[in-house]
C-alpha cells in the first residue's frame, strides 16, 4: 500500500490502515515539519478523530487554541454569532473546536501514523503512476531530492496529495468547476487587536476574510477572493492581500499594530471535484477527491474522516478473491463517501451562493443575528456534529430568508 501525501488525509489513511495490520508507506515531497496555507480550523467533531489516533493530547500540548463558536459579519455590517455548546440538543465530541498551525498539526499526525506502523518517506515526489496488464494502478513513479527516479510498487495507491493531486490528474478523474473560482491568501500575525474565543468570518462584496487564534500568541488571517482578481506572480498575492485588508478598515485597523510573522502564502483556485474517488487499484481521499470552498472550514475534518472511511474498503479490496471484487470494494468506498458528505456539500454550495450575492448574505445574517437558535444550528453544521438536514429543511430556509 502506498499513500501519496503526508497531510491530514494521508496520515489518517495510513494510521487506520496500519492499525489493521496492513503494510503501508506514506510518500511526500516535503520534509516535515512544513507550513501549509490553510485556515487551520478543526471542528469539534474533528477532535473525535484526533482522539482515536492518539493525537488530541499532542495537539493540546502543542498549544492549540480553543474556539467556542463562530461569528460572521455580512457586507452591511450585520453580525451573527453561533456557539458550539447550545440548546438545540446536538452535542459534538467536544464543546469547542481547535485551531493549530499546520506545521505542528501535520507533524503530529504523521508521527501517529509512524507509531501505528506506517513507513514514511519524505522528500520524494510522485511524478506518475505504474499500471499492470489490466490497466490497474500498481505503483508510483517517484523522484527523490537528488533527482533520482525510481518505481515503487503497491497493490493499491491512495491519492491524498491535495488540491492539485498528481494521482487524481494521472487517473483522469480531476476536474475544475467553473464557479466559484477563488484563491485564498494566508499569513500569521502576532498582536491582533480584539481576538477572543470565536473564529471570525467577514464577508465583503469583493471576497471574505477569516480570522482565528491558532495558539502560541498567533492569529491566522486569511483573505479569499475571486481568482480572476488575484495575480499569482511573485509578490502579487501578498500585495493584493495587504491592499484588501487596508480597504476594509474594520479588519485593517485591528492589524495596524500587529506584526506579520511569515510570508503571505496563496492556495487555490478551489472548486474542483473528482468524477469519482476510485479507479482500478487506486482511491482518492481529502482535497484530492473534492474541495469546494473554505468558508465552512470543512477541509481538515473531511481529510481525517476520509481516511477513516476508506480504510475498511481498502482492506476489503486487498482481501478480494478477484479483481472484480477489488473494484467493487473501492466503488463501495466512493458510495459511502458520497452518502457521508452529500449534505455538507449542499450546505457549502448554499453558503457560497450567499457569499457571492451581498443582498442574500445581508438578509441571512440579519435573521441569524436575531435568531440565536438558528445561528447555533448553522454553526453546529459547520462544526460537523449537527446533521446538515437541520438547516437544509424548507422550514429553516424560509425562516432564514424571512424579512
Amino acid at each position: 500500500m502506498i499513500v501519496v501525501g503526508g497531510g491530514p488525509a494521508g496520515s489518517s489513511t495510513a494510521w487506520h490502515l496500519a492499525r489493521r495490520g496492513i503494510d503501508v508507506m506514506v510518500v511526500d515531497r516535503a520534509r516535515f515539519p512544513r507550513d501549509k496555507p490553510c485556515a487551520e480550523y478543526l471542528s469539534p467533531e474533528a477532535s473525535r478523530l484526533l482522539d482515536a489516533m492518539g493525537a488530541l493530547g499532542d495537539c493540546e500540548r502543542a498549544g492549540a487554541a480553543h474556539l467556542a463558536g463562530m461569528t460572521v459579519r455580512s457586507p452591511n455590517g450585520a453580525l451573527l454569532r453561533g456557539d458550539f455548546a447550545a440548546a438545540h440538543g446536538f452535542r459534538g465530541f467536544r464543546d469547542r473546536g481547535l485551531a493549530l498551525r499546520r506545521s505542528l498539526l501535520d507533524a503530529i499526525l504523521l508521527e501517529r501514523a509512524r507509531i501505528a506502523g506506517a513507513q514514511v518517506v519524505e522528500e520524494e515526489r510522485v511524478t506518475g503512476l505504474v499500471r499492470n496488464a489490466r490497466g490497474a494502478v500498481a505503483g508510483v513513479e517517484v523522484l527523490d531530492a537528488r533527482g533520482q527516479s525510481a518505481v515503487r510498487r503497491a497493490d493499491i495507491v491512495v491519492g491524498a496529495d491535495g488540491l492539485r493531486s498528481v494521482v487524481a490528474r494521472r487517473l483522469g478523474l480531476s476536474r475544475a468547476q467553473r464557479r466559484p473560482r477563488r484563491i485564498a491568501m494566508i499569513a500569521h500575525y502576532r498582536g491582533v487587536d480584539g481576538m477572543g474565543a470565536y473564529g471570525e468570518m467577514h464577508v465583503e462584496r469583493d471576497g471574505y476574510a477569516g480570522i482565528a487564534d491558532v495558539g502560541g500568541g498567533l492569529t491566522n488571517v486569511a483573505v479569499v477572493a475571486p481568482a480572476a482578481r488575484v495575480k499569482r506572480a511573485a509578490g502579487a498575492a501578498a500585495a493584493f492581500f495587504d491592499g484588501w485588508l487596508r480597504a476594509h478598515p474594520h479588519i485593517g485597523a485591528r492589524l495596524a499594530r500587529a506584526e506579520r510573522v511569515d510570508a503571505v502564502r496563496a492556495t487555490g483556485p478551489f472548486a474542483h471535484h473528482a468524477r469519482r474517488a476510485w479507479a482500478r487499484g487506486a482511491a482518492l481521499v481529502g482535497d484530492a477527491a473534492d474541495f469546494y470552498d473554505p468558508f465552512t472550514g470543512e477541509g481538515i475534518y473531511a481529510a481525517l474522516r476520509g481516511g477513516e472511511l476508506v480504510a475498511p474498503h481498502i482492506a476489503n479490496a486487498l482481501d478480494a478473491r478477484s479483481p472484480t471484487d477489488a473494484d467493487a470494494a473501492l466503488a463501495a468506498y466512493d458510495a459511502e463517501r458520497r452518502r457521508t458528505f452529500r449534505g455538507k456539500w449542499r450546505v457549502e454550495r448554499l453558503v457560497s451562493l450567499a457569499v457571492a450575492v451581498p443582498a442574500l448574505m445581508n438578509r441571512a445574517a440579519r435573521t441569524l443575528g436575531r435568531r440565536k437558535d438558528m445561528a447555533d444550528l448553522f454553526v453546529g453544521v459547520a462544526g460537523d456534529f449537527v446533521p446538515p438536514s437541520e438547516i437544509l429543511s424548507l422550514r429553516y430556509l424560509l425562516r432564514l430568508l424571512a424579512t
